[in-house]
């Protein structure tokens, strides 16, 4: 078992001390308030990419005071570090009798000045045997390992001070084995392990330099195709819906359809509804045929109000539910209902109904392509950032330490919980539920690789950073805490000033790597 320090330890002298009740990188279960962990909403789409880590411990945020002691120690301890996987350390420490000596007196100093002993006056001297015979033997020899730790934490873990990861330090030697050496030897041994900033190994060395990237881009952001669709979705709410009683389906009709199919087996022995493809008062718009499986559309053309038509189909490799890709199915349409609408002349009189403030069917056009040549520069941009980011993922080395591993994935469970509590409205005990330590072990096991290629991404734009000596303005800082407190403040949400300061100056370090990382890499986009 191994045992973890806290700052917040007990005084001396409380006998129900904390070695006794925490077990070893305890899973932390995500609170159930995430004010202080909330990404923030100025930078939601970047930091959805980019949840930077500062891990890297000062002594003063440590868990452990793992910093320089003032404190003199009357004889040397002996330290060995082994360096372990995971970018983990293990620190033995050796401890003299003359230092053991010196912090059992200092312990009896100290029950001295605040037992009460029957017949003593506070604070007097007391006899020794008498002192361990009201305090307790047993209870003074755990006190005095508590001081020992105490003591010579700061002077072994001196080495890897700078480089331990914050709440990362774990006493790895069970109590009651320090107890019996100490008890026996007059001596105390015991290892500490601590994870440290790992190392970053691009491979090659500073690959992400001239980084060429291939970045495929869907065809519906198209901005020009965009806005006529736009167009044509505006003015066709404009028309009025008519029934067809004279003719069958054509293109440009909607249809209201009864959907059912099964999958089709070689023997035709096995059939099996597929739950996904039924659909019953289904408000099928013709001009959207591209949204549904390939064939359907052409196989329904001509389809009457009354009419059931039976064909079959083969869902394609691409199909987004991955169960149904390569799946031979017979589908089974009732036709219900027939439509056509009646629209009124594309011309200038729309322009205001088509987007208000507009006088021309040109102003229109204008507008809307304008709006989507934005949202089509914002998805380029987006989409290289994922392209840029999957590549450094591919190019770098590290050794992840298991308690940044923790760290992340306890950030990502956190936040897909507030998702959920937001969408869903929780109430308690579900809430409960899903913050269970098995819950969150199921999460971390499950999106292992997830975590692990967030963690080598915003790692590696860590080093980028530093490596090129990029810097963002104060002002920016500045501006940007000062908006994303207003916007907490503003949905009456709790927030921690420096924690809001931290996020904002790991996006725009993040952001100013980005816009390096554009300017210095060959990129080419495709169409899918």
């Amino acid at each position: 078992m191994e045992l973890s320090v806290s700052s917040t330890s007990p005084a001396l002298l409380n006998l129900n001390h904390h070695f006794l009740s925490k077990n070893s990188l305890p899973i932390k279960i995500p609170s159930l308030h995430f004010a202080n962990d909330r990404k923030l909403p100025s930078f939601y789409r970047l930091s959805k990419r980019l949840s930077f880590l500062r891990k890297f411990a000062s002594p003063a945020s440590s868990s452990t005071a793992v910093g320089p002691s003032n404190d003199r120690l009357p004889a040397d301890i002996k330290v060995t570090e082994t360096q372990e996987p995971n970018s983990r350390i293990r620190v033995s420490v050796e401890v003299p009798p003359a230092v053991c000596e010196d912090c059992y007196r200092r312990v009896m100093n100290e029950f001295t000045k605040q037992a009460k002993v029957p017949g003593f006056r506070p604070g007097k001297n007391v006899p020794e045997n008498i002192l361990l015979s009201y305090v307790g033997k047993q209870n003074v020899q755990r006190a005095t390992v508590e001081s020992i730790l105490k003591r010579t934490l700061p002077h072994a873990m001196s080495s890897v001070t700078g480089r331990v990861l914050r709440d990362s330090v774990q006493i790895a030697t069970k109590f009651t084995d320090m107890e019996k050496t100490y008890i026996s030897l007059n001596s105390l041994r015991y290892d500490v392990v601590v994870d440290v900033a790992p190392e970053v190994i691009w491979v090659p060395e500073n690959g992400y330099n001239n980084l060429k990237i291939v970045v495929e881009i869907d065809s519906e952001i198209d901005a020009q195709r965009a806005s006529e669709q736009e167009l044509r979705q505006r003015h066709k709410s404009l028309g009025v819906m008519r029934i067809i009683t004279d003719r069958g389906l054509q293109i440009g009709d909607v249809a209201v359809l009864d959907v059912s199919a099964t999958k089709i087996d070689k023997d035709e022995s096995n059939v099996q509804t597929i739950p996904a493809a039924e659909s019953k008062g289904f408000h099928f718009d013709t001009e959207h045929g591209d949204k549904v499986i390939p064939g359907f559309l052409d196989s329904i053309i001509g389809i009457q109000r009354g009419e059931t038509k039976s064909f079959p189909l083969v869902f394609p490799e691409s199909w987004k539910q991955e169960n149904l890709r390569g799946v031979h199915a017979q589908f089974t349409v009732e036709c219900k209902e027939l439509f056509y609408r009646d629209l009124p002349e594309l011309d200038d009189s729309l322009a205001d109904k088509l987007l208000p403030g507009c006088t021309t069917l040109q102003q229109v056009k204008e507008s809307l392509l304008q709006k989507f040549l934005e949202v089509e520069q914002t998805a380029r941009e987006q989409a290289a950032d994922n392209a840029i980011l999957d590549q450094l993922c591919k190019m770098v080395d590290i050794d992840i330490p298991r308690s940044l591993f923790e760290e992340q994935g306890r950030q990502l469970y956190g936040a897909k919980l507030l998702e959920i509590q937001a969408n869903m409205k929780l109430n308690e005990q579900q809430l409960a539920s899903l913050s269970s330590p098995n819950a969150v072990n199921e999460f971390l096991e499950i999106q292992k690789e997830n975590i692990t290629r967030v963690i080598k991404q915003n790692l590696a734009v860590g080093d980028i950073f530093k490596r090129e000596n990029l810097q963002f303005s104060t002002e920016d800082l500045v501006k940007e805490v000062e908006n994303s407190i207003a916007e907490f403040k503003q949905q009456k949400q709790e927030y921690d000033e420096e924690r809001v300061k931290e996020q904002v100056q790991e996006i725009l370090e993040g952001a100013k790597v980005l816009e390096w990382l554009r300017e210095h890499s060959e990129i080419q986009y495709i169409s899918r």
